[in-house]
């Protein structure tokens, strides 16, 4: 076995100093190794490690290679029994959980106590006028945060030698009053007057502008303190464990995702046929398919005729689903509305399918999902959030300083960049993307998830950035194109139908 690296040894090191340890050479070999064996779970794992060994009867803090070499047996073994156990019944109870946009919980942060704490309270449709204050204060304050901790933008601390590259500490716009030279500021860009953009903080404005560096998903989570900002309930450290070992396990694990799939349109459904028959006749079937919308070709009104019509093609579908006998028994099927399809209003997030349009579709197909547009998926310990809209050419059209050019010229990826760097999915203003004022914290990307899908009518892309795995499956509608994601590798298999 090779040494552990540097970086691992002064992780182990301060882990367990952290626990009142301290660590001989051998007993961190022992520990370094036990974390090889969850590459993608090494915090969870040493968190785990740590844990047990806080209820050992241990003669001493210093630990040797035996103290650490029993604990491990133990949690070793405990990982082999679940191995033994049936992975059916294990792949039905946790690996995969759906989350609707309106069950995500809220969380806001304390600047004075640096910590962020649970919304408990109702959380309204209709929100009042300072909701909306709210709104834009929350996505500052979880910016902020995240800028303060980043190295570039802190106060070092001590302050005595001004490195090369300066110190660029973030200061309020407000304490700018009187003083002199270069100041660093973060702030959200307004249009306080007609043409004149500023850059607006809690405490002014001035009229300049930035863009906040993007901080990677551990940091985040070493900082949350175990919350849940993903939703879906707080997983224990040992069933995350677990479920990480059966994560790498799952390679047959696929997902299935198409965009624009036009229900009235029988040329679409000629396709969609086309498309079950594939996947129905191979070894292995995909575990989920993900249908998003729009599900109509033209926007969907109130008129009953057109409500009708929509209600008939989704029994049409499931008859469709019903008769792959494979597809129907080891598949799920989960929709997500699309920004023109029934719905109380345009507002982000849009809310599931209304059930008069579902009922037929399941009585052929009673476990299908209804979800909201945005929903987030978590796969074992995999976290996923699928969105569609229209969202490139409304983010061209509302661009202010064009990006550069030096590194990509791809839009796609200038909007993956963008959206992961303001940790929000729709970063446009209010008047251009409506969103519902109390429930903009279910379209934050914050910690960033392992992987994003953009369903957009434009040309389909997949783009990995920052170890984000980015991807748009394009318009099955238009181009006949859609999108397999293999989630064991974060793999995407971008596909089209042919002719």
């Amino acid at each position: 076995m090779a040494p552990p690296s540097a970086a691992t040894r002064r992780k182990l090191q301060r882990k367990f100093r952290l626990r009142g340890f301290t660590l001989k050479v051998d007993a961190l070999e022992e520990a370094a190794a036990f974390l090889d064996r969850f590459p993608e779970a090494e915090d969870e794992a040493l968190d785990l490690l740590l844990d047990e060994l806080d209820k050992e009867p241990l003669q001493s803090s210093i630990l040797d290679r035996d103290a650490v070499r029993r604990v491990v047996a133990l949690l070793v073994e405990a990982e082999e029994a679940v191995d033994a156990a049936s992975p059916a019944l294990a792949s039905a109870r946790s690996a995969l959980r759906v989350v609707d946009a309106f069950l995500v919980p809220r969380f806001h942060f304390d600047p004075i106590k640096k910590v962020f704490y649970e919304h408990t309270g109702r959380l309204a449709i209709h929100g009042e006028a300072g909701d909306k204050a709210s709104l834009y204060r929350d996505r500052y304050q979880v910016l902020l945060q995240r800028l303060s901790r980043d190295r570039y933008f802190s106060k070092p601390a001590f302050d005595t030698v001004v490195t090369e590259d300066g110190s660029c500490e973030i200061t309020s716009i407000q304490s700018l009053i009187g003083c002199t030279g270069r100041r660093w500021i973060m702030g959200v860009i307004s249009q306080l007057e007609e043409r004149q953009f500023y850059l607006e903080d809690l405490t002014g404005a001035v009229n300049t502008c930035g863009f906040p560096p993007l901080e990677d998903r551990e940091a985040s989570l070493s900082m949350l303190m175990g919350l849940d900002f993903f939703g879906g309930g707080v997983i224990p450290t040992e069933e995350t464990l677990r479920l990480s070992a059966l994560e790498k396990k799952a390679v047959n694990d696929m997902f299935v995702i198409l965009s624009d799939v036009w229900l009235d349109s029988p040329e679409t459904m000629e396709k969609l046929a086309v498309v079950l028959d594939g996947y129905d006749s191979v070894e292995v079937v995909p575990s989920l398919f993900v249908l998003m919308g729009n599900f109509c070709s033209r926007p969907c009104n109130l008129a009953f005729n057109s409500f009708e019509e929509l209600r008939m093609q989704f029994g049409k579908l499931g008859e469709m689903i019903a008769a792959r006998s494979r597809l129907k028994e080891h598949s799920r099927f989960l929709f997500i509305p699309g920004p023109d399809d029934a719905g109380p209003s345009k507002a982000l997030p849009r809310c599931a399918l209304p059930k008069y349009l579902i009922e037929e579709l399941q009585k052929h197909i009673p476990n299908a999902i209804f979800v909201s547009n945005p929903c987030r998926v978590k796969f074992y310990t995999q976290e996923i959030v699928f969105f569609r809209q229209d969202l490139l050419y409304r983010m061209r059209r509302s661009c202010l300083i064009p990006p550069t050019m030096e590194e990509t010229s791809d839009p796609f990826e200038h909007l993956v960049a963008t959206i992961t760097h303001q940790s929000h999915l729709c970063p446009l203003p209010l008047t251009v993307q409506p969103i519902i004022w109390n429930y903009d914290h279910c379209l934050r990307l914050y910690p960033t998830p392992h992987t994003i899908v953009l369903g957009d009518k434009s040309e389909q892309k997949a783009f990995k950035y920052t170890g984000i795995t980015c991807f748009n499956p394009g318009s099955f509608a238009n181009d006949s194109t859609f999108a397999a994601y293999r989630p064991c590798t974060k793999e995407v298999e971008l596909s089209a139908l042919e002719g």
